[in-house]
């Protein structure tokens, strides 16, 4: 492929993501004050301001982190109503998405959820307090710890999973499923080139 087309399929892409983005986010309820494109907005008083600036970039990434905050905001209400702290539910998920015996080691759990051990263990410690989870020795090192999911963890996994996706797919309701299947591939390259 060369190079010219190249830069024109990077841009339909681009506009492609773009166009997607501003439909969520004007759709979006958790933000009811912000109907208009806040984001364009800004970057037209960029264009005004310093024409010597490409502030298009923002036109994603300002979105993504709007979009970002406000779904955050719109998702994290069940989980606080079953009394779990930030990143609690992470740990649960993790546990149960791992199989049976919904067991993995802090390190594991560590790496499976992005945080460190010590940000596991403030985890844990909440959610063995409320009965959630528990810790024992690991069958391969005694020295080692595995934290596994109680039953009652798994059955509250189980029901906020199917509460936590309902929500998800109800924040991605103005997006037809092809504009759904063209983000979710426009993201993942994001990400990949990301590291």
């Amino acid at each position: 492929m060369n190079r010219r087309r190249a830069g024109t399929e990077g841009l339909a892409e681009l506009s492609s993501m773009e166009d997607i983005l501003s439909s969520l986010e004007g759709r979006m309820q958790a933000m009811p004050n912000d109907r208009n494109d806040a984001v364009a907005d800004m970057v037209g008083q960029w264009h005004r301001e310093r024409p010597d600036l490409d502030a298009s970039p923002m036109l994603v990434v300002g979105r993504l982190f709007r979009l970002a905050d406000g779904f955050d905001r719109e998702l994290r209400p069940p989980f606080a109503e079953a009394g779990l702290g930030n990143g609690d539910f992470d740990v649960l998920a993790a546990l149960r998405r791992s199989g049976e015996p919904y067991a993995l080691s802090a390190g594991d759990l560590s790496r499976t959820v992005l945080v460190t051990t010590g940000a596991i263990t403030k985890r844990v410690d909440r959610l063995e307090a409320k009965g959630l989870v528990e810790r024992s020795v690991a069958d391969e090192d005694a020295r080692g710890r595995q934290i596994s999911l109680t039953r009652k963890g798994k059955e509250m996994t189980d029901r906020l999973m199917g509460v936590h996706l309902a929500n998800q797919a109800r924040l991605l309701e103005p997006l037809t499923a092809a504009e759904r299947q063209t983000l979710a591939g426009l993201l993942a390259k994001l990400a990949q080139a990301a590291g």
